[in-house]
């Protein structure tokens, strides 16, 4: 299999260490509804998961949940409620979504709360080798000691600097040594949770959290590592930093995987903006498989715009493949029902192109409405499971 790894802006060959793969893909924060662009996220890395075991190998797919951090508790202030409930509330609505959607669980679903114990030596190590210091009861990670700080982003400082910004992480914070500086450890502000550390009572930074979970459940080089589009930098360049930096092991993850973002009205569906298309009220309309179809009929790398008649085309196309299945499935496959499975399996083996896998489904779909040949009919079901979709299954 070839695969596009971020890190190098290129396709390359899938190279597993014996017959496991390790996976890391950064969760939700839950302080809102499962939206769609969440759903492309984790049915991406669901079909990946899938092709790899469909391949013969054992995947050991590790995914958190960032149960505290800045938005989250924002949002538990301005509604009067609990984070912890809050978190709670939405934790369970996202599992049920992906559940919808047939996205299987990882082996490991991990609450940053969990790990706040195993974050301490990770974060007293960095400062011990002098990659980190301690302010005022913040601890922040010296960027500018690691060689090639934030490489794969392909950002200049200014950059950078502006990247911080539009998330809110101010490089002007007058507790840093440098602006590109960020916090590993956060001073207890009021009203906010705490945990005691060596350097007084506060709660992990943000990019800490996946570093320690992934080290802790995967080892110190992970094999798959992915996310959001939008979490190349700072999130997964401050990772790389950190992680190397205090196991001494680089790299950190051999292949980097991006999802694309999904838009509405011009612009990243976003808390923020108000514009979001969420799964539970896409569900009752047109059904699970039909959103699933829609969402891989795009290159899980490529951003794209959703606009509801796309989805309700999207739909009208999985119908016919739906029908398609119903009927007896013995006999031999065709002639063009092979072509068209090895066609669907070598997309997939071509850095997931599921939109090309797509293409070859739905024209088997067609063959077999015309020629009713079970063997073929079996080929789709087989090809339709493995992509997720429960008649498949």
């Amino acid at each position: 299999m070839r695969l596009y790894n971020t890190m190098s802006r290129a396709k390359e060959v899938f190279e597993p260490r014996g017959d496991s793969v390790t996976m890391y893909v950064c969760g939700v924060t839950p302080y809102d509804t499962t939206h769609l662009g969440h759903a492309r996220t984790y049915v991406a890395f669901d079909v990946l998961q899938r092709y790899l075991t469909f391949l013969g190998l054992t995947v050991r797919y590790v995914q958190n949940v960032t149960d505290v951090d800045d938005p989250l508790l924002a949002r538990a202030k301005e509604l009067g409620t609990d984070y912890r409930a809050l978190a709670e509330q939405h934790i369970r609505s996202f599992l049920v979504d992906l559940e919808e959607l047939n996205v299987h669980r990882p082996a490991v679903y991990v609450r940053a709360t969990e790990a706040v114990p195993h974050m301490l030596p990770i974060i007293r190590t960095l400062i011990e080798s002098q990659m980190a210091y301690v302010n005022d009861g913040n601890v922040y990670f010296r960027a500018s000691r690691f060689p090639g700080f934030g490489a794969m982003a392909r950002l200049d400082r200014a950059g950078m600097l502006e990247a911080l910004r539009d998330i809110g992480e101010s490089p002007d914070d007058p507790g840093k040594e440098e602006p590109l500086d960020f916090r590993l450890w956060q001073a207890a502000r009021p009203g906010e949770p705490t945990w005691e550390s060596p350097w007084g009572p506060g709660r992990p930074g943000w990019h800490i959290e996946c570093s320690t979970m992934a080290l802790r459940h995967l080892g110190t080089q992970i094999d798959i590592h992915g996310g959001g589009a939008d979490l190349i930098f700072p999130h997964h360049c401050c990772e790389i930093a950190q992680s190397e930096s205090a196991t001494g092991r680089s790299p950190f993850v051999r292949y980097w995987a991006h999802v694309g973002l999904v838009a509405m009205d011009g612009e990243k569906m976003s808390k923020s903006r108000g514009n979001l298309a969420f799964v539970r009220d896409l569900l009752p309309i047109h059904g699970a498989d039909a959103v699933r179809h829609y969402l891989l009929g795009y290159p899980y790398r490529e951003p794209f715009e959703y606009f509801e008649w796309d989805l309700a085309a999207a739909a009208g196309r999985w119908e016919r493949i739906r029908a398609a299945c119903e009927g007896p499935t013995d006999g031999s496959l065709t002639g063009n029902g092979r072509r068209l499975r090895d066609g669907a399996l070598a997309a997939l083996d071509d850095d997931l192109s599921t939109p090309l896998a797509v293409a070859s489904i739905s024209e088997l779909s067609e063959v077999v409405r015309r020629d009713q040949m079970g063997g073929d009919r079996a080929a789709l079901r087989e090809l339709l499971g493995l992509l997720g979709f429960r008649i498949g299954a």
